[in-house]
């Protein structure tokens, strides 16, 4: 802590947790007056049972329903600018976004766009573009069905370049979510690869953010206790998922994404590129990394490390243990530990460390990294 700096922080999010809470939506937008909400999702949550029966409630409460699923798995800013295309030519009066990472991040970068008529890029936080988000956003509900991201709490929506597939971040705390209906029943019919990948999105976020060089104690404690509600469910979400387990890794995934307002690290800016060069799955991209950023991470936070481990059951003096604990565990959630398991190649790794380097989360890292450290680290883990 340095007692001469000022710090900002927040927690404003409306959250409404529980089985079955879903069931509430369409009172809530009639109670606040909103009667043509367009649903944003993904062309897999679309055709799931659970997505159609939410359409069912709503148009059946007499609210006109749009969906907007044309979406990339990676989301580009023409995804945006088709859904905000929608909204427009369907004259609707509120954006609720439901699904995993993908789908919400379209859905609040659609509310930003709205009412700000720049170039969507020009918003990106990384180049000031925060500075533009001044006019009203339109009303926004989100709805998670992943244990992953926690993009329903969130200020901030990643979308990539058509053509580069650079990374854009758009944030500003007018991003946020209304409310929150968040519904463990939602995630229960995640197969089991969607479940360990996104649950390690989320172990990701938690253990980040808690490494982060950034001073925010608020964010530390409850990033310690998501790794400890993942600690005690991840393993019982992916293979005999249950009702608590599925709770525990939702409110956790929360909870990751409110703590790392205080920053990431290394794990994410070895991720990002993966995602960005040869399409992978972010959480599993994040699952592979994870160990070896936290080798890398080890030498001065000891007693950082004492305190995740901790939290995940090892005992007092083991902290580093946890970087085998996060090993054994992506082996017994089926989860790959090497990059060549993804199609990743030797030729690929200059153009990754390249990427990795200018990626906007290590500078929140503990210890500097270089784009040496970066190939290295990409390096030994083929």
């Amino acid at each position: 802590m340095d007692i001469l700096q000022k710090y900002n922080f927040s927690f404003p999010t409306a959250i409404r947790f529980g089985v079955g809470v879903i069931s509430e939506l369409p009172d809530y937008l009639k109670q606040n007056q909103l009667n043509r909400p367009l649903l944003v999702t993904d062309p897999i949550v679309k055709e799931l049972d659970f997505f159609k029966k939410i359409v069912g409630q709503l148009s059946q409460s007499g609210l006109s329903v749009e969906v907007f699923s044309d979406v990339h798995k990676n989301p580009v800013k023409t995804d945006v600018l088709k859904g905000k295309a929608s909204y427009q030519s369907t004259d609707r009066d509120v954006i609720v976004g439901i699904g995993g990472g993908v789908a919400l991040d379209v859905a609040r970068a659609i509310a930003l766009s709205i009412n700000h008529h720049r170039d969507l890029f020009d918003y990106d936080d990384l180049i000031g573009g925060d500075k533009y988000v001044t006019e009203p956003i339109p009303p926004f509900v989100t709805v998670p069905t992943t244990s992953g991201t926690g993009s329903e709490v969130g200020r901030s929506a990643i979308i990539s370049e058509d053509e580069s597939k650079k990374k854009r971040i758009l944030f500003a705390p007018t991003l946020m979510a209304k409310i929150v209906f968040a519904d463990p029943e939602l995630t229960m019919d995640l197969p089991a690869f969607v479940t360990a990948a996104t649950g390690m999105d989320a172990l990701t976020h938690n253990i980040e953010a808690y490494l982060s060089k950034n001073w925010n104690p608020m964010c530390s404690g409850i990033a310690l206790e998501g790794i400890k509600l993942i600690g005690e469910s991840i393993e019982t979400a992916t293979l005999k998922p249950d009702l608590e387990a599925r709770s525990k890794m939702l409110m956790a995934s929360m909870m990751g994404a409110i703590a790392f307002q205080k920053g990431l690290g290394i794990v994410h800016s070895l991720a990002h590129p993966l995602s960005s060069l040869l399409d992978t799955h972010h959480g599993l991209a994040n699952a592979i990394n994870l160990p070896y950023g936290l080798e890398f991470n080890y030498e001065g936070f000891e007693d950082r490390y004492e305190q995740m481990g901790l939290m995940v059951g090892l005992k007092q003096g083991d902290g580093k243990k946890i970087i085998q604990y996060i090993s054994d565990l992506n082996e017994t959630l089926g989860l790959p530990s090497k990059l060549s398991a993804i199609g990743v190649k030797e030729d690929h790794i200059d153009t990754l460390a390249s990427l990795a380097i200018a990626d906007f989360c290590h500078p929140n890292n503990p210890k500097p990294v270089t784009e040496l450290d970066f190939r290295t680290i990409y390096k030994g883990a083929l």
